[in-house]
């Protein structure tokens, strides 16, 4: 039997850090269909609030933008718009988002996506010593630093989250 491979192949965003000389630690771990971050934190033997969601959403003018929350909140799409000086936010229908990042559901990262996008992020992600958000592929999670998400993804923090 051949022993199970640690390295995973390259996506888009780890392309995008290394590019950018971000150091990112790699968390592979067995997917489950709608299993969300209770599966993938579970999985890595960490607390949900440090897996932080890839959510692509929309405004009004159906213009997409990039939400990063922690696995176990919600997005107040009401409190997000309020701040961003927009009149409604909701979530992109799947094949919608897929078309803008360029990344299957499941396996959303906000690096290296297909088009350029606004990143938002909940502020209190920013406090956490390291996040684990999705490395580019469903079941691959990635352990950073949180300040990348400012100095790589000029991510502007916002304050929107709801206890799921």
């Amino acid at each position: 039997m051949v022993a199970k491979k640690e390295h995973v192949s390259e996506t888009q965003a780890t392309q995008f850090l290394r590019k950018q000389g971000v150091a990112f630690s790699e968390h592979p771990y067995e997917y489950e269909e709608h299993g969300g971050t209770s599966v993938s934190a579970r999985e890595l033997g960490v607390e949900e609030h440090q897996v932080v969601k890839t959510l692509v959403m929309q405004d009004e003018a159906a213009k997409p933008l990039i939400v990063l929350m922690h696995g176990d909140r919600k997005v107040s799409t009401k409190n997000l718009a309020r701040q961003i000086g927009c009149k409604s936010v909701e979530p992109c229908k799947p094949d919608v988002a897929q078309r803008h990042s360029g990344y299957m559901i499941g396996g959303t990262s906000p690096f290296g996506t297909k088009k350029a996008m606004p990143v938002y992020v909940e502020k209190s992600i920013l406090a956490l010593e390291k996040i684990y958000i999705n490395g580019g592929r469903r079941g691959y999670l990635i352990g950073i630093d949180p300040t990348v998400l400012e100095a790589s993804l000029y991510a502007k923090p916002v304050e929107c989250a709801l206890e799921d």
